[in-house]
């Protein structure tokens, strides 16, 4: 699970964590200790949210893919229709 944060988001993260721990919990940590916490985290609990966010985006795609027929539809044989959508793109209902 690719964790790394730029030094921008780190330093971000550690200032938000050592506020909440010293304004929430009323303990104080050096940047140095809130930036072992946060790998912590990082690595035992984010792969929690990691791979719950990989499942939805693969029901996502797949969901689609399975439809791929029914979303987009070009119709054939139409230069002789009257109706002047000769090669527009027909899209089921929804999408």
């Amino acid at each position: 699970m690719p964790s790394d944060l730029s030094p921008e988001e780190r330093k971000e993260a550690v200032d938000s964590l050592r506020r909440y721990l010293d304004e929430e919990l009323e303990v104080e940590m050096s940047d140095f200790q809130t930036g072992f916490l946060l790998d912590f985290f990082l690595k035992e609990i984010g792969p929690f949210p990691y791979n719950r966010g990989v499942e939805n985006a693969k029901s996502f795609f797949m969901a689609r893919a399975e439809d791929l027929g029914g979303i987009c539809v070009e119709e054939p044989l139409t230069h002789w229709k009257s109706s002047g959508g000769s090669n527009q793109v027909r899209r089921k209902p929804g999408y």
